[in-house]
């Protein structure tokens, strides 16, 4: 799963850290933000935050795919 600008660095996640308060709404990011989790704990998914340039830098590009 792609995080868009749900989450732009993983300490966002990892420390629970809120939404920044710049967001058209903190409460709706947040909300967002416990829907996501709930479903990639139940999926296994991974999360990928494009942000994130260690993660980012070790994606498959193309040519090479995901399935």
């Amino acid at each position: 799963m792609l995080s868009g600008d749900l989450y732009h660095y993983p300490q966002e996640r990892t420390f629970k850290r809120a939404p920044p308060d710049n967001e058209f709404s903190v409460e709706q990011s947040a909300a967002s933000r416990k829907l996501i989790e709930e479903y990639l704990q139940k999926t296994k998914m991974p999360l990928w935050i494009e942000h994130d340039f260690n993660a980012n830098a070790k994606l498959k590009k193309a040519p090479a795919y995901y399935d």
